[in-house]
């Protein structure tokens, strides 16, 4: 309801900005201002067809394809963790795989954690349980652990490919104990080889052009996952996903990569001795 009031109130500035009362738009669309209502205040989502009247009768023909992408995608673009794990983390796991292997590339920018498709299983399985504890969901960590290493068999086959960028602080934040670390690092370096796989980190010294920002993951072109500490937010908004692209172009000028990211994963095993 939250993502569909978001699109009312955007209507709502769209025909403002037209100068158009409710009425006058209703006229030029050609149907009952009940209908105008109901779409303003949240109670009814807007077809595509609604969406094109509506740009037309406010000469907003260039938010169109936004717009559209929006009403497509209201009903999970915001996803409260608690509520998708409220019956345990697998299921959650499972329903990703669908998307992940229509995506040939992967862009995807970690602030802070190794990403998924890289975990260990003995990394996936201290992380998910700090998950389960914090958010109080179900426990059912094995199966989720399972679920989701399962998925980095995408890594090695073939038409995909994985641009992947994680800070330096990543390295050094310890999930788990200090073997559960070590043979996460030392997996990281066994990754980066791979033909399918770029690798970069950010160093802490790096001179900053983009702020840390939140984890985000670029399935092509046509969405982008973000998550925070509560929920997951699915982009699908083309001037936002264009946004997200130019991130990851910015964060990717910042990183260092080949033997510069192994030394500093070298590093970092180091230091946990």
């Amino acid at each position: 309801m939250a993502a569909r009031k978001a699109l009312a109130d955007r209507l709502v500035e769209i025909r403002k900005d037209a100068g158009l009362s409710g009425h006058e738009l209703s006229v030029r669309c050609g149907w009952h201002a009940a209908k105008t209502s109901r779409i303003q205040s949240g109670k009814a989502a807007p077809t595509d067809a609604d969406i094109r009247a509506w740009c037309a009768a406010c000469g907003a023909e260039d938010q169109v394809a936004d717009l559209i992408a929006t009403v497509r995608a209201t009903d999970s673009m915001y996803v409260e963790w608690r509520r998708r794990h409220r019956t345990g983390l697998r299921r959650a796991q499972e329903r990703l795989i669908s998307g992940y292997e229509e995506t040939s590339l992967f862009r995807i920018y970690v602030s802070n954690v190794v990403p998924g498709f890289f975990q260990t299983p003995e990394y996936a399985t201290a992380l998910m349980g700090a998950v389960i504890d914090f958010h109080e969901t179900p426990d059912d960590v094995a199966e989720a652990v399972s679920a989701r290493t399962a998925r980095s068999r995408l890594i090695h086959e073939r038409g995909h490919r994985f641009a992947v960028l994680i800070e330096e602080w990543v390295l050094r934040s310890q999930i788990g104990d200090v073997a559960t670390m070590t043979g996460q690092l030392r997996h990281l370096l066994s990754l980066m080889p791979l033909a399918s796989v770029s690798l970069g980190i950010i160093p802490f010294t790096g001179r900053r052009k983009v702020w840390p920002l939140e984890a985000f993951y670029l399935f092509d072109d046509r969405r982008v996952a973000v998550e925070n500490l509560t929920a997951k937010i699915n982009v699908v908004q083309p001037r936002e996903i264009v946004e997200y692209a130019k991130a990851f172009n910015e964060l990717s000028g910042m990183a260092v990569y080949g033997s510069r990211a192994r030394a500093l994963i070298t590093e970092a095993i180091e230091a946990l001795r």
